[in-house]
């Protein structure tokens, strides 16, 4: 049988992308977390520690709210974990911000003003 590149632990962490996404979307009923998109999960190797890497909509205060409800529901979201997926030791589980998205779209803007500025420059006569 041929080894893949796909290690348990990004299995597993796929595994709890998808069921932390939905326990937050049907169980929580927190009004602070409802903005909420899990987009990654980290594993460690050892499958102890589980990075749940999360974007969420409106201003840097209302983040702060959507983090804290997500620190006051992780205990929650552990044991529905518990439920739902068949391990030996069910990780801890940390949220955190995702930076990824604005980073990319400020990468974005960067390109369509670079893009816009060779757009303007005149071109040279060819002879």
């Amino acid at each position: 049988m041929a080894k893949t590149g796909y290690s348990r632990a990004e299995r597993v962490a796929d595994q709890i992308r998808i069921e932390v996404a939905d326990i937050l979307l049907r169980k929580i009923r927190d009004p602070r977390v409802r903005s909420v998109t899990v987009t990654d999960v980290e594993l460690t190797n050892d499958l102890r520690i589980a990075r749940v890497f999360v974007t969420a909509l409106g201003s840097e205060a209302e983040t702060k709210d959507v983090f804290a409800g997500l620190s006051k529901a992780s205990g929650f979201v552990r044991s529905e974990l518990g439920r739902r997926l068949t391990l030996r030791y069910l990780p801890e589980i940390v949220f955190m911000k995702d930076l990824s998205g604005p980073r990319g779209d400020r990468v974005l803007q960067l390109l369509d003003e670079i893009h816009e500025k060779t757009d303007d420059e005149p071109e040279e006569p060819t002879s």
